[in-house]
């Protein structure tokens, strides 16, 4: 898995502080800000967050280049609506001898690894024979080899599994990433978007420190909500998190 932050906005802390301070005075956004420097930036957006005054983080945004994750966690992530989302496109780009991801419970047992690669390796086999059949039937009705391939493509693909790698580029604004790693650095998450949001996490908090100080599994703040269901790690995700 590879994870870069590809962009984020300026000085993220101080715009909050100013959103949000611009919501409890009679004072010009100029003069807000000026008044606005880093001790008092880190101060405000402590209170703000302590107060569940939640909107004004939505004027920062951060953009990632992720690659080296599967379309399983694709599905997973795009459950996260309120963000924006580029991804390899598998209509347009073919998948022979496509990439896939292994998770650790099956590169760790010799005899599930080797099973895993023979599926795969048929898969793309399989897949590059579908799709060549499908493209000369294209063909044969009048298409061009380029709009015949992607044709193609489109229904083949159909076969591809969830282990194949993909490619991806989103944005999120600061709250729904807060949003985000409440979910998805919950011990409960599944292994490789609880990685990613964990990389991600660890990103923008070298840009934003103070916005992003607590975030995490929601048990960093209060009680674990999973009930019987709860991992009952409590004490060492702090450990982990609040560094």
């Amino acid at each position: 898995m590879k994870v870069k932050l590809l962009s984020y906005t300026d000085n993220a802390e101080k715009l909050v502080a100013i959103a949000a301070k611009l919501c409890y005075s009679t004072s010009d956004i100029d003069d807000i800000s000026e008044g606005l420097d880093e001790k008092n930036t880190a101060k405000f957006i402590n209170q703000l967050m302590s107060m569940g005054h939640e909107s004004p983080i939505e004027h920062c945004n951060f953009t990632f280049g992720v690659e080296g994750v599967s379309r399983s966690l694709l599905a997973q992530l795009t459950r996260h609506r309120i963000a924006s989302y580029s991804v390899k496109s598998q209509r347009y780009v073919n998948e022979g001898q496509f990439e896939y991801i292994t998770p650790p419970e099956i590169s760790e047992d010799k005899q599930a690894e080797k099973l895993y690669i023979e599926i795969m390796k048929d898969l793309q086999e399989k897949y590059e024979q579908l799709a060549e059949v499908l493209k000369n039937n294209h063909m044969a009705k009048g298409l061009g080899q380029s709009a015949a391939q992607k044709k193609a493509n489109e229904d083949a693909r159909f076969i591809l599994p969830n282990a194949c790698e993909t490619k991806i580029v989103m944005t999120f604004n600061a709250r729904s990433l807060i949003n985000f790693f409440h979910h998805r650095c919950c011990e409960r998450a599944q292994w490789e978007i609880r990685a990613l949001a964990d990389e991600m996490l660890k990103l923008v908090k070298a840009i934003a420190p103070i916005l992003f100080e607590y975030a995490g599994p929601p048990c960093l703040n209060g009680v674990c909500p999973e009930g019987k269901m709860s991992c009952g790690m409590a004490k060492q995700k702090k450990a982990d998190y609040l560094c």
